[in-house]
């Protein structure tokens, strides 16, 4: 593809209120179980790092370039050859406390060609429904 016909990445962020605990919210973005049930159709698991997220039968290589128990999963997408992507696409998930109140927060930043902040929220809200629907809160 020409440079000059590259698309533009960009940054969504939003945080959700999570009436879970973070033991409980981690195994929901770093495994391939828990991402199932909220996430995607099916996640199989190629190696420790290496996910298979399938949505309508299509395959999306990442990679968990980074996760900290109970507090962080980062999942960079791979290309068709499941080599690493310069300015790859990635799907990052923080679980956050509120020391002052004890709530938890789930943020996520959704790094991708996909520009419509509306649909995108929109789209992270139901997501996060089946989510809450998981864990109880």
């Amino acid at each position: 593809m020409p440079l000059s016909a590259t698309r533009h990445k960009h940054r969504f962020s939003v945080e959700f209120p999570i009436n879970a605990s973070p033991k409980i919210l981690y195994p929901y973005l770093a495994t391939a179980s828990g991402l199932e049930q909220w996430f995607c159709q099916r996640v199989e698991v190629e190696s420790a790092q290496l996910f298979n997220f399938v949505w309508d039968g299509q395959p999306h290589y990442a990679e968990m370039t980074s996760h900290r128990t109970n507090r962080s999963a980062r999942f960079s997408f791979l290309d068709d050859k499941r080599q690493p992507i310069t300015d790859a696409n990635y799907l990052d998930f923080q679980i956050e406390e509120s020391q002052l109140t004890q709530e938890v927060y789930l943020r996520v930043v959704d790094y991708s060609e996909e520009t419509d902040n509306e649909e995108l929220q929109e789209m992270w809200e139901s997501m996060m429904q089946k989510l809450r629907e998981q864990v109880g809160g």
